[in-house]
């Protein structure tokens, strides 16, 4: 059955976790900065281009509800920042995630005299400070914040591009979105500094003006020498206390480092032989990384991949239980249920531990510099296909090795050409099945078309390889199709020389079930509710079942085609229909 609303919220908060919490907040303030940065642009126009946009820049951001989730989300992402200052014990990238946190961390400080100026001296006076008052005050009074203003948009603007190279590169678009985006990191600050200077220039020119100074300059639109002692006393009361949380933060940092080695080591077992003594609260990653043992972890530790998958050997009852995030992770990737498996980047040991690593550590920058480098994990929407020829193991008993691998290849074959004459991709053999991947470069309901019409298809092509060895066979060949859509990790998975590319995931292992579930509802093909809906085929199509799904809470809604043949006519009418 499909999911309800209530199970899927479920689903969706369980995935977040700080990180999350993190990148929410930081897109708040990256959308805001984009939108300042535009307006700062618009001085290359004019002042009077400058004032309409800054109209509509506060018309929108000081909405009461936006400016609610801006100042929420301003200060919960400082908050984070500082936490994982003290938090973070390791780095996965070793120049990129320390200048991406302390440019973070100096933003504050940066920009509070400016905040001070203009949003609170608006809040507390009545203020009415805009570009022409900025403009006088950092070009003619004090020249020297023009330069500080310069470095606190540079620091913010690199520390949130980090942070959304961080987030996307994962994704399927950021191949060919990437040399967009580098040429709107690059023109969007420069236009916007390019801006201020020129507004900066037109108000030092104007400024010699008296008249320009009785409209500009009054006590109406600065305010009091009282008023401005005021806020520059909430300025160095904030940076005390700012400063002050920071060198909390990492004062705290080396109470924790003193009493992890007075309180106990522990012992990491890597399963080849290797060990390393690392104090207790480590992760398992933090822990590789601060001795130097190579292990995969493509997000860098966020837990958002499973690359960092590791699997427990002994007894897993004194581990700590997994976070909401791990778990989320863990049931994305169909481990969910299987206390063994754990993510190396949150699993915080608090005893001796043995494990091994499930994906051997070839992702680094030599092989991504390499001439054939590793495809690394990203997450797409595709549509697993698991073929699997019934009665091999009966076909092999009475046949010489060597007829059995001939007529295995023959039937992979008619298999493959399926799936390639109907745009998909033969990705895994294994044995005398097939693991088949749609989508990799259509949209999704194109995809399920395609692999429902590749099983029809995979139907006429194995009816006439039994017509042409039905001198040998005594039985025809007979097959099972499971067919299940959704998100996984796609990526180079290996040894050294030996890397495949394929897909991992959950619905690779709900397709592989409901391949073995042909069997039992003695039927041809198997396919998901998922497939059906995103195909657009019609709900009274096909007779629907629910069946239970080793791995998942709940039962699955499934279709059951008894000959696969039938598929074709199905899909075509549905099209001819739309």
């Amino acid at each position: 059955m499909a999911d309800s609303p209530r199970a899927r919220l479920t689903k969706l908060l369980r995935g977040i976790g700080v990180r999350q919490l993190r990148l929410g907040c930081g897109l708040v303030l990256f959308a805001y900065l984009v939108s300042h940065f535009v307006n700062h642009a618009l001085g290359n126009v004019s002042m009077e281009a400058l004032a309409a946009g800054l109209s509509v820049h506060m018309l929108f951001w000081q909405f009461l509800p936006v400016a609610t989730a801006f100042y929420a989300a301003a200060i919960v992402h400082t908050g984070l920042g500082i936490w994982a200052l003290y938090e973070r014990r390791q780095f996965r990238w070793k120049a990129i995630e320390p200048l991406q946190l302390v440019l973070g961390l100096s933003v504050p400080a940066l920009i509070i005299t400016h905040i001070a100026g203009v949003r609170l001296g608006q809040a507390l006076f009545e203020h009415e400070k805009l570009y022409p008052q900025v403009f006088y005050a950092y070009w003619v009074v004090w020249p020297y914040k023009m330069w500080l203003m310069f470095l606190v948009l540079t620091v913010a603007w690199v520390h949130g591009c980090i942070g959304l190279y961080f987030w996307l590169r994962m994704k399927a678009f950021f191949k060919t979105a990437a040399p967009f985006l580098l040429a709107a990191a690059v023109l969007i600050p420069a236009l916007a500094m390019l801006g201020l200077y020129q507004g900066g220039r037109t108000v030092v020119a104007e400024s010699a003006s008296p008249e320009w100074k009785a409209e500009n300059l009054s006590r109406q639109k600065l305010g009091t020498a009282a008023e401005q002692s005021t806020l520059d006393r909430i300025v160095d009361d904030f940076l005390i206390g700012y400063l002050g949380l920071i060198g909390l933060a990492l004062a705290a940092r080396g109470v924790r480092a003193l009493h992890e080695r007075r309180h106990g080591m522990i012992t990491l077992s890597y399963g080849n032989g290797r060990t390393v003594r690392v104090p207790k609260g480590l992760s398992v990653l933090e822990a590789s990384l601060r001795n130097n043992v190579p292990h995969a972890s493509v997000c860098g530790g966020r837990a958002r991949c499973s690359t960092c998958r590791i699997r427990i050997i002994g007894d897993c009852d004194h581990l700590p239980e997994p976070s909401k995030r791990e778990a989320f992770v863990l049931s994305r990737v169909g481990a969910g249920a299987d206390p063994a498996i754990r993510l190396a980047c949150q699993l915080r040991p608090e005893t001796d531990l043995s494990f091994f690593q499930i994906f051997l550590p070839q992702i680094t920058a030599a092989t991504l510099r390499s001439s054939s480098p590793v495809r690394i994990g990203e997450e797409r929407y595709l549509v697993s296909m698991f073929v699997d020829m019934r009665g091999s193991t009966k076909l092999a008993e009475k046949r010489l090795p060597f007829d059995t691998v001939f007529i295995v290849n023959r039937f992979l074959g008619a298999v493959s050409k399926a799936v390639i004459e109907c745009g998909g991709q033969p990705n895994q053999f294994v044995g005398d099945g097939q693991l088949a991947l749609f989508g990799l470069a259509t949209s999704p309901q194109t995809a399920c078309r395609q692999a429902l019409r590749a099983a029809a298809t995979i139907a006429a092509n194995v009816d006439e390889l039994n017509q042409f060895l039905s001198h040998d066979l005594r039985e025809p060949i007979r097959f099972g199709i499971g067919i299940h859509a959704g998100e996984v990790i796609i990526g180079d998975i290996g040894y050294r020389d030996h890397m495949v590319f394929t897909a991992l995931g959950d619905a690779v292992n709900v397709a592989a079930r409901l391949q073995d579930m042909t069997k039992a509802l003695s039927c041809e093909v198997i396919f998901s509710e998922e497939v059906r809906k995103t195909a657009g085929l019609p709900a009274d199509a096909l007779p629907a079942h629910a069946v239970e799904i080793r791995g998942r809470a709940e039962p699955m809604t499934v279709r059951a085609v008894a000959a696969a043949r039938d598929l074709a006519a199905m899909v075509e009418a549905d099209a001819v229909a739309a």
